[in-house]
């Protein structure tokens, strides 16, 4: 393997590890709530969630119709079902369901 694979691969491996470790260890209940970091931790859990969607759906831009169908179903699946209970929870295993479901089905 090459060095420069495995360099970067420690590198993100330790900079991931560090992203989820140290909010644990800094004490965020004295940070000013209007403080720019505060604003910024705040906004990462919605940006990630808005990537980890994008990176899952573009590729299914360029797959069959029956794929599409599929994760079709489910999004509107977890958006329904989050507008009705408004829980992340309930929403994610409602569109897993959903997409499931349609996938035994044959949906196309």
């Amino acid at each position: 393997m090459r060095a420069d694979v495995v360099q970067l691969a420690l590198m993100a491996g330790g900079l991931t590890y560090l992203w989820r470790y140290l909010p644990l260890r800094i004490s965020l209940g004295d940070m000013p709530q209007d403080g720019i970091l505060s604003r910024f931790l705040a906004a990462t859990g919605p940006a990630a969630i808005a990537t980890l969607f994008v990176a899952e759906m573009l590729p299914l831009l360029h797959g069959t119709q029956a794929a599409q169908g599929r994760e079709g179903v489910g999004v509107l699946a977890v958006i329904l079902a989050f507008a009705w209970r408004k829980s992340v929870v309930f929403a994610t295993l409602a569109g897993a369901c959903a997409c499931g479901v349609a996938a035994a089905l044959g949906l196309s």
